[in-house]
Parts: structure tokens; sequence; C-alpha cells
């Protein structure tokens, strides 16, 4: 956690989270509007982001059909005994949310005991800088929380974790993530197929 706040302050904007947050079908069905309305979510509605967002509504569609999982993924995660709620912090225009909430989604799916819910960052500002990767609001930021006590078990996020050494090392040789580093990203969340995205998660839940 990057910012000093209390864990009292931390349960209680995670409380108040939780209680505006969509479900997973909820958040399809906010991202089919918004490209119907040539709209996006978010502080900045610049025209940039609106497609971004008409892109990312249809990335998911097509992952929500063609994501596959193994048959040990779903007997581990089912058997997973203890309640949960993954608590995911995105904007419809984020690329790297379009790639891996669908993968989540499905993990979800297997266990009745997990409970996937999805608020805006740019509406909760105060939880995201509890949150921050190396002082950025970056996202997709999803926070495992007891339902009990509305402790936070683990984090994950922005990015898969090879994807997320593909950026760091871009970084250092290009000084920044330029327009090539998202073609590059592209590909390599096309040829990953969701597979790093739930070997983190396996790992965070140490079934892995």
């Amino acid at each position: 956690m990057e910012h000093k706040i209390s864990e009292k302050v931390i349960k209680e904007l995670i409380y108040n989270a939780i209680s505006r947050s969509f479900s997973y079908n909820e958040y399809r069905v906010l991202l089919d509007q918004l490209v119907l309305k040539s709209g996006t979510t978010g502080v900045e509605q610049s025209q940039m982001y609106i497609d971004y967002t008409k892109l990312n509504q249809q990335r998911m569609k097509r992952l929500d059909k063609t994501i596959k999982l193994s048959e040990d993924v779903k007997i581990r995660i089912g058997e997973i005994p203890y309640k949960m709620i993954w608590l995911v912090l995105t904007e419809s225009w984020c690329g790297d949310a379009a790639q891996t909430i669908p993968v989540i989604h499905k993990l979800a799916l297997l266990n009745e005991n997990i409970f996937l819910k999805i608020i805006q960052r740019d509406e909760h500002l105060e939880l995201m800088d509890c949150f921050l990767t190396k002082g950025s609001r970056s996202i997709p930021k999803l926070l495992a929380i007891d339902p009990i006590s509305n402790t936070v078990l683990w984090t994950w996020g922005p990015r898969p974790s090879e994807a997320a050494l593909l950026a760091e090392e871009y970084k250092k040789e290009h000084g920044e993530l330029t327009p090539h580093f998202k073609e590059i990203l592209q590909v390599w969340y096309n040829t990953d197929k969701g597979k790093n995205t739930v070997v983190d998660l396996m790992k965070l839940l140490s079934l892995e």
C-alpha cells in the first residue's frame, strides 16, 4: 500500500465501493450502452478514450466466448472453501483490463464462494490511491477481500506478470512505453490467451 491511511478507513472505502459496484454482466451492459452513445467512463472524455472503449467492448465480447480454462484449474478453483470478494478497479478505456477482466470473470464463475465486483477507478480515487503501482494509478487493480472483515488478502495488477516484465524491459531500453509497445503487447495478449493471468492468480491463491 502506498498511502499512509488507517486500516479502518480502507475498510470503510472498500465497504462503500462494494455497495456501488457492478457485477460483471452489469459492467458488460454498461460498455454496450457507452458504445451505443459514443461514450466512455472516467474523467477524461476524449475521442481517443471513446475509441478505446469501443475497441475494448469488442475484445471483451470475443474473449467471453473464446477463453478456455484447463480441467485442472477448474477443479482447484472449484475447491476453494472460503468466501472472497474480488473487487476490480478499472475504466472502460483500459486495454489491459479488457484483456484480463474476462479471464478473472471466468475464474470467479468456477466457485460460488468468489464474488466478482467491478468499480470505476475515477469514482474511487481515495481507494485507488491506497493501492498504487510504483506511484501510479495503474489499472486494472484486483483486490481480494475477506467479505466478513473487509480485509484485503492480496492484490493483483495492472498486468499479468510476464506482460509487466515485457513493459519494464521495453521502458528500460526506450525510456517510455511508445505506441509501438502497445502493438507488441497486443500480440503478447493474443498469444497468451489469458494463461499468464490464470497462473498469477493461482499463485496468489496458493494453488500453484
